[in-house]
């Protein structure tokens, strides 16, 4: 039974690391291409002053949470606005019909004619929609955005590397509580520290060398955005409600000091 276990934990270090290297590989690969190139596809900025970084807030959103994030975004933005109703119910409603920029109009469209939908079907309508798709694919030509083919990213290489060790430890207890009776138990946990010690080192180089993680940036799109160059804290933004909504993109909901928009949000499952 204990080799049975070792196996398991073994296969799940050797491959979780391997997939790790991989997205690394990847990540350092997604170079940024010709100037010309990058001009050619730019979308319609929308929300849309850019930051001192360079980023609109649909950029930031996007390389921060991806297109889940920045669909969040756009809905807070029209509430803000007092386009929309965003009921602590899970509800999206319409107040203004009109769109500022493309991404705005592609949620009006997915809330629909009648003017009232759940918020998980207008995320999900959201993140499917061209608008959103030329933000990302203009964020890929500059090479700030992982492509699709490389995601899911290093954020995820990581987790699954975490999840890994997690399942050697409880392959080496599983191997201590089935022994039996009196049994020497020693030699056998021995083994598993060579696939936790690969699983932890490969972590802990991932920290020095790869943090923070994410499967939507590259390396340069990280660096872009605000607070991420050498700094791993609170980003420093104004504030107000502009400075709520790039809280918003870098950080998620749970960033929100408006309670009923973050009911909102985390009621629809956000």
């Amino acid at each position: 039974m204990s080799l049975l276990f070792l196996l398991v934990a073994c296969a799940a270090a050797v491959l979780s690391c391997a997939l790790l290297c991989r997205a690394a590989l990847a990540a350092a690969r997604a170079v940024p291409p010709t100037p010309r190139a990058a001009a050619a596809t730019v979308p319609d900025p929308g929300a849309a002053e850019r930051h001192a970084s360079g980023l609109t807030l649909y950029e930031m959103a996007y390389l921060s949470g991806g297109p889940q994030r920045l669909a969040d975004v756009v809905l807070v933005l029209m509430a803000q606005k007092r386009r929309l109703l965003l009921a602590d119910t899970g509800w999206a409603t319409v107040v203004d019909p009109v769109g500022t920029d493309a991404v705005e109009r592609a949620a009006l469209t997915a809330i629909g004619p009648e003017g009232q939908r759940r918020i998980p079907a207008v995320r999900s309508a959201l993140v499917g929609d061209e608008a959103v798709r030329r933000v990302a694919d203009h964020l890929e030509t500059q090479g700030l955005a992982q492509p699709a083919a490389v995601r899911p990213g290093i954020g995820g290489a990581v987790r699954l590397v975490q999840g890994a060790a997690l399942v050697v430890l409880l392959s080496a207890v599983a191997t201590y509580w089935t022994a039996a009776p009196g049994a020497d138990t020693g030699a056998a946990l021995l083994w598993f520290t060579l696939p936790q010690i690969l699983t932890l080192g490969l972590w802990a180089v991932a920290r020095f060398e790869l943090h923070p993680y994410s499967d939507w940036a590259t390396v340069a799109g990280e660096r872009r955005l605000p607070g991420r160059t050498g700094s791993r804290g609170t980003p420093d933004v104004p504030a107000t409600p502009s400075g709520s909504l790039i809280t918003l993109a870098l950080r998620g909901p749970t960033a929100l000091t408006d309670p009923s928009l973050r009911a909102a949000l985390h009621s629809s499952g956000a």
